[in-house]
């Protein structure tokens, strides 16, 4: 199954997230508590999938859309799965934008999210 890397400021979703993955066979290669530490630990684990919220505490200018963004420029086939509460359009069109795959809204439906991780690791 799929490596994969969570990025979410609450811990509690960090834990629901792994809980989901790992029950379904995958392993979590990591998590990171901000935008900034996604992206490096993307940079050094490599995973086959990573779930980003957008809304986290900035750190160094740094929010999701700017993981996303920093994340497709060091890999262009990365394949992002942007799960958050916040369902403005304008959010979820620019992550897009940038190169994010897919996007849940949270609290996010275990059956929505499998659906989500195996159509996009379907897709090269």
């Amino acid at each position: 199954m799929a490596r994969i890397l969570i990025v979410d400021d609450a811990l509690f979703m960090r834990q629901v997230l792994t809980t989901i993955f790992i029950t379904e066979g995958h392993e979590v290669c990591g998590d990171a508590s901000n935008a900034k530490d996604g992206v490096e630990k993307y940079k050094t684990l490599k995973p086959d999938l990573v779930t980003m919220d957008i809304v986290m505490p900035m750190m160094e200018e740094l929010d999701g859309i700017g993981a996303v963004k920093e994340i497709t420029k060091f890999d262009p086939k990365a394949k992002i799965l942007i799960i958050s509460a916040m369902s403005q359009q304008a959010l979820v069109v620019e992550a897009i934008r940038l190169g994010a795959k897919e996007f849940l809204n949270k609290p996010v439906n275990p059956d929505r999210l499998k659906d989500a991780v195996r159509k996009i690791l379907a897709n090269p």
